[in-house]
């Protein structure tokens, strides 16, 4: 399910011809544009327009490697999982309001049709147009919303469990991501706290120096002192 989401995601953003990059950007290392355009067997201009596309909503990142022979940078990308679940979410929260608001006008409003020519019109409008169709004369039909609901309805309850699984992908992703960030708390805390000791020890060490430095002082002063005695 994962795959057809962040599929979703891309070809809503760059349309559905290339969805195929989704699966080949979901990787946890970058990976060489030149590879994605030999993969996808089109050139490196095109997948640069698709890339830089998907970059403009942050839904992918990339990183960039000099070649030392040529001189040149490649450049190497992938998908931003987080980002991608979080747009779709956006987009379907959207899909849902806007098929929430037709079912409304839907169960509440009246609908006219021209047979003919196929126009559908509210009931406002074909009221200001004396229930007659300006393409072809013909008067207005009273539409029957039912199957219309029933597609609106079906629609509704699609996305609307789709919604639920982005979610849970997006509680997935956050919990993986926490846990990323307090491993890397806990790496630097020990790092930390391997350099304290270090410095404790060196000067504990320096301590220890200064400290027979001065002994050492003081056994030679008292040493010219019997001398003197």
């Amino acid at each position: 399910m994962r795959k057809d989401f962040i599929q979703e995601v891309v070809a809503s953003v760059v349309g559905k011809q290339s969805e195929e990059i989704a699966t080949l950007l979901d990787t946890k290392k970058h990976v060489n544009e030149f590879l994605i355009a030999k993969s996808l067997g089109i050139t490196i201009n095109q997948v640069r327009n698709i890339l830089y596309k998907l970059s403009d909503f942050g839904l992918v990142s990339s990183i960039r490697k000099k070649d030392r022979k040529k001189g040149w940078y490649t450049y190497f990308w992938k998908i931003e999982i987080s980002k991608a679940f979080e747009f779709l979410e956006s987009l379907l929260e959207k899909k849902i309001s806007q098929i929430s608001s037709q079912i409304n006008s839907r169960e509440t409003k009246q609908f006219y049709v021209c047979d003919r020519c196929k126009v559908e019109v509210n009931e406002e409008h074909a009221l200001l147009m004396n229930f007659t169709c300006d393409e072809c004369g013909e008067i207005f039909a009273l539409k029957d919303n039912a199957k219309v609901l029933r597609e609106l309805k079906k629609h509704l309850i699609k996305y609307s469990n789709e919604l639920v699984m982005v979610k849970e992908e997006i509680a997935i992703e956050k919990e993986k991501m926490d846990k990323q960030r307090l491993k890397e708390v806990q790496k630097e805390d020990r790092a930390k706290a391997k350099e304290r000791a270090k410095k404790s020890a060196a000067r504990k060490r320096a301590s220890k120096k200064e400290k027979k430095k001065q002994n050492s002082s003081k056994q030679v002063s008292n040493k010219k002192k019997l001398k003197r005695k």
